[in-house]
C-alpha cells in the first residue's frame, strides 16, 4: 500500500496525534475523513487538509456506522483506519476522596478500548470488500496504545488497563483479519506534545522531557504520524506493537 492511494479514516482527528496523522496523510496524497467529537475544530482541520469531518462518538455503534458510511460516500472506499481517540483520568485506586469512581473507570475503558474496537471492526468490514492488491492487501488498521500499557503510573489504573487492552488486541485481531488481507498494528507512544501537555507550565514540560533518555524531549505528534504512515506502506509489518518513546521507561 502507498499513502498516495490510501483512503483513511482517523479518529481523534481534530487534535493531537490524530490531527498530525490526518495532516501527514493528506500531505502525502491520501484521502482523509476525520472522526471526532470536537465539531468546530474538526471542520477547521478538514477544510485545511481538503478532507471531510464527521462528528462521531466512537463508543456508539450507530454514530460510528454513520461516519463509516459518509467516509465511503466521500472517498469511495476505506483502506486505512487510524484510531487516536482517547481520554485519560488521573485517579488513584483509593485516594483522599475514597475509592476510584467506577464511572470514570468504565468511561475510560469504553472510549479507549471499546471505542477503538468499535471503529476497527466496522472499518474492517468495509476494507474486506476492497479489491485486493497484488499481494492480497485490502487494508490496514493502526491502533493507539501507550507506554502506560507497560509502565503504568500512580493514578493510571483505568488508563493503563484500557491501553493494555489495546495492546492485547493487536495480535488476535491481526490473525482474525489476515485471511481478508487486512493488517493490524499498534503504536504505543510515550510523552508527546499534545494539546493536553502543551497547556502545562514550561517547567513541568521540561521536567517530563528530562526523563526521556534520548532524545531528551517530548515527542512530536508528527513523529507518530510518520510511524503510522510507515505502517501503512510497510506491507510485511503486521500484528506488531511498537513503542515510540525515546527509550523512556516510567518508574
Amino acid at each position: 500500500m502507498e499513502l498516495k492511494t490510501t483512503s483513511a479514516v482517523v479518529t481523534g482527528g481534530a487534535s493531537g496525534l490524530g490531527e498530525a496523522t490526518a495532516r501527514y496523510f493528506a500531505e502525502n496524497g491520501a484521502q482523509v475523513t476525520l472522526l471526532d467529537r470536537d465539531e468546530e475544530r474538526g471542520h477547521i482541520v478538514a477544510d485545511e487538509i481538503g478532507g471531510r469531518f464527521v462528528k462521531t462518538d466512537v463508543t456508539d455503534e450507530k454514530s460510528v456506522q454513520n461516519a463509516i458510511n459518509i467516509a465511503l460516500q466521500t472517498m469511495g472506499r476505506i483502506t486505512a483506519c487510524v484510531n487516536c481517540a482517547g481520554i485519560a483520568f488521573g485517579i488513584k485506586t483509593v485516594g483522599k476522596d475514597g475509592p476510584h469512581p467506577l464511572d470514570a473507570f468504565r468511561k475510560t475503558i469504553d472510549v479507549n478500548l471499546i471505542g477503538t474496537f468499535n471503529v476497527a471492526r466496522l472499518a474492517a468490514e468495509q476494507m474486506a470488500k476492497n479489491d485486493p492488491e497484488p499481494d492480497g492487501a485490502r487494508g490496514i488498521i493502526v491502533n493507539t496504545a501507550s507506554i502506560a500499557a507497560f509502565d503504568g503510573q500512580k493514578g493510571q489504573a483505568a488508563y493503563s488497563a484500557s491501553k493494555g487492552g489495546v495492546v492485547g488486541m493487536a495480535l488476535p485481531m491481526a490473525r482474525d483479519l489476515a485471511s481478508l488481507g487486512i493488517r493490524v498494528n499498534t503504536i504505543a507512544p510515550g510523552i508527546f506534545m499534545t494539546p493536553m501537555l502543551a497547556g502545562l507550565p514550561e517547567e513541568v514540560q521540561q521536567s517530563l522531557a528530562a526523563d526521556v533518555p534520548c532524545p531528551a524531549r517530548l515527542g512530536d505528534p508528527r513523529e507518530y504520524a510518520r510511524l503510522a504512515g510507515f505502517m501503512v506502506e510497510m506491507g510485511y509489518l503486521n500484528g506488531e506493537v511498537i513503542r515510540l518513546d525515546g527509550a523512556l521507561r516510567m518508574r
